[in-house]
């Protein structure tokens, strides 16, 4: 693993966002923005494309790619157009887009930007629990020796109460 640099010269801090289409992004979205708006720095928009069923397939696999890669983009569009109607048109965001398990890309993600210094996760508003990811990066072999501090905002939070917290 990477030491983290994002405070020496040349660097800079940057908060990690795992983007997909749940109700609860948005939340950890606004919290980093917060935080970036306060400071400095910006936001890594992080998309993973999860290997479907059918993978033996190479001309089914290279659909399901693109669908997910054009699904990806238009998702970092609408979240940086929801960052500029809340307030945050100077946050800058960088998207990434990664093939792979959700929680081992997350993990690759910040080993191999050693600008990240936090990952923001917002917990889902289900009564079942906080999520996957969330329940995946608390427990098992990477929780106690994850690589940078976890943020997890709840999933109910206003934007207003986001600001406030931030």
């Amino acid at each position: 693993m990477k030491p983290r640099r994002s405070f020496e010269e040349g660097h800079r801090r940057k908060f990690l966002i795992v983007v997909d289409e749940s109700q609860e992004v948005e939340s950890a979205l606004y919290y980093a923005a917060s935080r970036m708006q306060r400071s400095s720095g910006s936001i890594v928009m992080l998309y993973v494309i999860e290997p479907g069923e059918l993978q033996q397939w190479s001309g089914v696999r290279q659909v399901q790619l693109e669908e997910e890669t054009t699904k990806a983009k238009a998702l970092f569009r609408l979240f940086r157009r929801k960052l500029s109607l809340a307030g945050f048109d100077t946050v800058e965001t960088e998207d990434v887009i990664r093939e792979g398990r959700l929680a081992e890309e997350v993990v690759k993600a910040i080993a191999e930007d050693e600008d990240i210094a936090v990952l923001v996760l917002a917990a889902s508003l289900d009564a079942n629990g906080p999520g996957p990811l969330v329940a995946s990066l608390a427990a098992g072999r990477v929780a106690g020796g994850f690589p940078v501090p976890v943020t997890v905002v709840p999933g109910q939070l206003s934007l207003a109460d986001i600001k406030a917290l931030a």
